[in-house]
Order: structure tokens, then C-alpha cells, then sequence
């Protein structure tokens, strides 16, 4: 299957927004088992987004656009679909009433401009939008004309399937109907038959902003499709996340074991990011389950160490799980990271059951004063080096009286590197119930990936530590278990 994503917004191709929905929208689709085969950004230029859809519509079974359904002179995309279709515009009604009712809840005026979004093409679905007032538009267009001679026109559907589209696009669903209950009464069999006979495309409008588009896609679409476009056999996908190794490495070291789950059509892909690598495998069809865990197993045993999670758990979220299932508090002293390890471990919730104290010691006299770190040692060795690392560590968890304390220092750059201290060297400190433990790295990068990267070092030292003692934990319950037996 050929799902194309088009988005359009000048705002993006500026480079003034962040294009949010290309990740989104591919996330949400690949999870369901339609990955995407191709996405574009278009300008909100007519011609550059008619172009984009006569492109799409040659070859795809599922377009999905975003945005240009709004009331200003930008929002093209209704107008053209509707003018590329030959299908003529008419005002719904029901969605001016929607319209309507969403100002006058807000007690503002309602513009007159606003009543171009109750147009619709002929033959579309209306997808209510109880966040905007903007409604999405689902189509299922006869593309066969289109990819032979650049004509398309949306074909007309049986009976039941009128009947269900008028269901749907009828804005009572608005006021207490639910969207997806009217979608289950979308006939299948006729409509799946008819699309292989016909070529059919479907076409989804979605909603630019955000806050309108995630709800209606999740609560709307997503029950539409998998009524008119049924999967052939299930969709597996598990994500392995690592730290610690590049992705070169990554590969080399499971390449080899995955080759012949590869050949069977396990999808091997790699995500690179600062500090860290995922494995995403990936199958379908009746034994995708089988042939996934199988993958999993095996990156497991050959990458086990470097593992700190699956699917999208970051590596602060499993930190404060660990400190909390041990009932084991942390606290920290950051000098380049400038506090960025703690902004990572209070963006999760329950954080403060688990962080005490986060100090931000930048300079020498601060080290000295709220740390405790002699200044001799300063003085001697330099703020960047193993002992001040070490000290820092050990006076914050002194000072905030934490299970455990985390300290970094080092020389974020672009100047103050040396022969024996380049640009990107950090030193980690890791204090606890042992001894004090510190690490050398060299993070030669931007600032801000630099404290990325080295904020990720710092929390996976704490996390293979709190592993490795809970193994030894075990093994040691272990044994005296057997001891009582014997």
C-alpha cells in the first residue's frame, strides 16, 4: 500500500515552524501498519499544491494533507481538491451551526469569513472538529482516470455508503453522537471490492493546528481507516533504545546475527541521536509477532549492556523509576551542563519523590562554597579534573543527604581546551554507599549537544550502577535461599 503525506504551509517551508506533523502523523500511521512511503511540504502556492496532489493521486492509495482548510486567503487546499475533482463546493449547513455555536460559547463575534469552512466538495465525508472550527474532509476517489490521463473524479458510492457518509457528516455528532460508532456502520465488503476494481484513493484533510488535528486524526480518522483500508495481517513494530555505542558499532555488532530474519522480511532500521541509538524491527503478516520477539531476543543478547529501554522511554524517565522502586533518593552538582541533567529528571512526573537537590556550581568560589571542594585541589589540578569531579559529588550528596549524587565538569567550548584538556572534555562524578566513582569523556560537540550528550553519560552511569547492585542483590538473595535449603 502507497500512503502519501502532503503538508502545506509557507510558514514551514520558511523555515518558521517546526513541522510537527510529519513526525506525528508517520509515528501514529507506521504504528497502525500503513507506513509512509513518501511526504512532501508544499508552499501555500495553488499551483505548487495542485502539483503535489496530481502526484500523489497517480499512485497512492492514501494521501493524507494537513492544513489550508482554514478562513483566510492562504487556506487553499478545500478549493483546489474540489477544482482538480470537478466536484463543486456546497455550504454544510451543520457545520455553520458548529460554527456558529463554537463563538458563541466563547461570547466573541463570529466572523463572516469563517462560513467558507462549512464548504464541501461534493461526495466527502465531514470529520467533526470540536476543537476548531475548521472540519476535516475524507474522499475516496476513482484515481483511475486521474493515473492514466491526469483526470480523477470521486466516484459514487453505493447506497449504504451514502447513507453512512450522511451519518458522519451530519454535525449532530457534534452534540453527543459518536464519530467512530457512526464510522462502524461503514459498510466493507462492497467497498473493498469496489477500490481493487476501481483504484481507489483515499483522500483525508486534516486540519492544520495541532491542537485540532491530533484528536480528529486519533478519535476520527483512525477508526475510518481501518474500516476502508484493513490491514493484510498484523503490523509489529518494537524500538530497542541504546546508549553508549554509535550507531556504526550498533550495527556491526547485530548486523550479522538479524541477517537471516532480514532476508525473511524483518525490517531492521537505526535512529541515531545525540547519546543515543535506536533499533526499530519491524514485520508483518501472520508470523510478524514471532519473527519480532525473535529480532528482540537477539539484539538483546548481543546489546544487552548498552539496552536502557524500549519503545519511547527516555533515559531520565527510567532513572526516577529505578531511585523510585528503591525507594533511593539522588541529588546533583552540575558546572557545564548548567543544570541540564536536572531539567531531564524534573520533566518527569514523580521527580520530586526521588531528586532532592540540584546545584548549579559554575564557578570555583561556588564549588567551594556549596560544595565543599577544597580549594587547594582547585587550584592544583584545575575545576576540570577527576578530583574536583569527585569532590562535587561527594559534598552534594553530603550536603542534600541523598542516597546517591551525580556531578559533572568540564570544558563545553568553543575556547578554554588545552593539549592535555581539549574542547569537549568532562569528568563524572558518581558518589554513593561505595566508593566514589568517577569517568573521563570527550564530548567534542556544540554546547547544546554537548550537554546533551554528556547529561546522558551522567544518568547511564547511575543507571548500569543501580542494575549492577541489584544483581548482585539478587544473586545474593539467591544463594541464601539455597543455603536455607540445603
Amino acid at each position: 500500500m502507497v500512503v502519501e503525506l502532503i503538508n502545506t504551509g509557507s510558514e514551514l517551508m520558511l523555515g518558521r515552524v517546526l513541522n510537527t506533523h510529519q513526525q506525528w502523523l508517520c509515528r501514529q500511521l507506521a504504528d497502525q501498519g500503513w507506513p509512509v512511503s513518501r511526504q512532501v511540504a508544499v508552499a501555500d502556492t495553488a499551483h505548487v499544491i495542485e502539483q503535489a496532489l496530481k502526484e500523489a493521486l497517480s499512485r497512492a492509495d492514501l494521501i493524507i494533507t494537513t492544513g489550508g482548510l482554514g478562513p483566510t486567503s492562504d487556506d487553499l487546499t478545500r478549493d483546489l481538491v474540489a477544482q482538480l475533482l470537478g466536484k463543486k463546493l456546497h455550504e454544510d449547513a451543520t457545520v455553520v451551526a458548529h460554527i456558529r455555536r463554537f463563538f458563541e460559547t466563547r461570547k466573541r463575534p463570529m466572523p463572516e469569513r469563517t462560513r467558507v469552512q462549512a464548504m464541501v466538495p461534493e461526495g466527502a465525508m465531514v470529520l467533526e472538529n470540536p476543537n476548531g472550527t475548521a472540519p476535516g474532509l475524507a474522499m475516496e476517489v476513482d484515481a483511475a482516470r486521474f493515473r492514466e490521463s491526469g483526470v480523477s473524479e470521486v466516484r459514487e458510492s453505493s447506497a449504504d455508503f451514502k447513507s453512512a457518509v450522511s451519518r458522519v457528516s451530519n454535525p449532530q455528532t457534534l452534540e453527543g453522537v459518536d464519530a467512530p460508532d457512526a464510522l462502524e456502520r461503514l459498510p466493507t465488503g462492497s467497498r473493498r471490492h469496489s477500490r481493487l476494481e476501481s483504484c481507489a484513493t483515499w483522500l483525508i484533510m486534516l486540519p492544520g493546528p495541532p491542537r485540532e488535528l491530533r484528536p480528529m486524526f486519533t478519535d476520527t480518522v483512525l477508526p475510518l481507516l481501518r474500516r476502508v483500508l484493513p490491514q493484510q495481517g498484523p503490523f509489529v513494530c518494537h524500538t530497542l533504545r541504546t546508549t553508549g555505542l554509535g550507531e556504526s558499532l550498533v550495527q556491526e555488532r547485530i548486523a550479522e546475527p538479524l541477517r537471516e530474519l532480514v532476508s525473511a522480511g524483518l525490517d531492521l532500521g537505526y535512529c541515531a541521536r545525540p547519546g543515543q541509538v535506536d533499533v526499530r524491527l519491524a514485520a508483518q503478516g501472520a508470523e510478524a509477532q514471532g519473527v519480532v520477539e525473535k529480532a528482540e531476543r537477539i539484539v538483546s543478547k548481543h546489546l544487552s549492556p548498552w539496552i536502557y529501554a524500549t519503545e519511547e522511554e527516555e533515559l531520565e524517565s527510567v532513572i526516577i523509576r529505578l531511585l523510585t522502586d528503591r525507594k533511593e533518593t539522588l541529588a546533583l552538582a552540575e558546572s557545564c551542563t548548567g543544570g541540564h541533567i536536572a531539567n531531564r529528571l524534573t520533566n518527569v512526573p514523580g521527580a520530586s519523590a526521588v531528586l532532592l537537590a540540584g546545584l548549579v556550581t559554575y564557578s570555583n568560589a561556588a564549588k567551594i562554597k556549596f560544595l565543599g571542594v577544597d580549594a587547594q585541589i582547585i587550584e592544583r589540578h584545575g575545576a576540570v579534573s577527576e578530583p574536583v569531579a569527585r569532590e562535587m559529588a561527594e559534598g552534594a550528596r553530603r550536603e542534600a543527604g541523598a542516597t546517591y549524587a551525580l556531578s559533572v565538569t568540564g570544558i563545553a567550548g568553543p575556547s578554554g581546551g588545552t593539549a592535555e584538556k581539549p574542547m569537549g572534555t568532562v569528568f563524572m562524578g558518581l558518589a554513593g554507599p561505595f566508593e566514589t566513582v568517577v569517568e573521563r569523556q570527550l564530548n567534542p560537540y556544540d554546547r547544546e549537544t554537548f550537554k546533551q550528550v554528556t547529561s546522558q553519560q551522567a544518568m547511564e552511569m547511575l543507571r548500569r550502577k543501580l542494575k549492577k547492585m541489584a544483581k548482585r542483590a539478587n544473586s545474593a538473595h539467591a544463594l541464601g535461599r539455597e543455603s536455607e535449603t540445603i
